[in-house]
């Protein structure tokens, strides 16, 4: 399930891509499927970086027929550390993603500053957060959802994401919505519990999303492109680093 679209990265044999908050290696995992690409993964959770080298380490050990790496796929790692300090030099790559990330985090302003440091000029930069509307509703809806602990601690209403990404020094040059078929999934288990797993409707549904993740069938493609501009649950920025901030 990505939410950044990878071919709108330009991503070529050669290029160096950083993928910030890599979780279980949805988005990274992509640049397998590309030859040369030098790929690196960043997560503060054990389990997250655990799980995203062994999935990256299987595409390895298949042909690609069978979900493998293309030939001549770049090196790869991944890692622990702190969006606040990464461990790279300066100028080190020439993409980077953050997909729902910032949400998280107590000081996303300077988590951008310092991805930006790392992103050499002109580099791109993919960044998507939780969309206000339907994040709103899920806040309505639920308290737990709100409170988890590690969970979403803002709402980017407005123009807020955008006015930051400017003022860390990037121009917004494309954007996008993602996953319309999520956000009433979502609506579902926090109407009805987040932690109520046997509710029949949420198991229904939850079936629906599982079928579009493994078969993409064309009637869901077609409706989640259709409503991601209405529902889309995430809001996706691509940006250039500018050589003044």
């Amino acid at each position: 399930m990505l939410t950044v679209e990878m071919e709108k990265l330009g991503l070529r044999p050669g290029a160096r891509l950083l993928d910030l908050g890599c979780g279980e290696g949805r988005h990274i995992m992509q640049t397998r499927l590309v030859a040369g690409v030098i790929a690196v993964g960043v997560d503060i959770g054990v389990d997250e970086v655990r799980s995203a080298r062994e999935r990256m380490a299987s595409m390895d050990g298949l042909p690609r027929e069978l979900g493998g790496a293309a030939e001549g796929a770049g090196p790869w790692g991944i890692m622990r550390a702190s969006a606040y300090d990464l461990p790279f030099a300066d100028a080190s790559f020439d993409c980077v993603i953050v997909s729902e990330v910032l949400e998280h985090l107590e000081h996303d302003e300077d988590a951008l500053y310092e991805v930006r440091r790392v992103l050499r000029p002109g580099g791109l930069l993919a960044v998507s957060v939780p969309r206000e509307g339907p994040e709103e509703i899920c806040w309505i809806l639920s308290t737990e959802y709100r409170n988890s602990p590690g969970g979403h601690i803002r709402i980017y209403r407005g123009d807020l994401l955008p006015q930051l990404l400017e003022r860390g020094g990037y121009r917004i040059h494309d954007s996008g919505y993602a996953h319309a078929l999520h956000a009433p999934y979502w609506w579902l288990k926090c109407a009805l519990g987040l932690e109520k797993k046997d509710a029949w409707l949420v198991q229904l549904y939850h079936r629906v999303l599982v079928w579009d993740l493994m078969d993409k069938p064309w009637i869901t493609r077609t409706l989640e492109n259709a409503l991601n501009p209405f529902i889309g649950k995430s809001v996706v920025f691509y940006a250039t680093r500018s050589d003044t901030a």
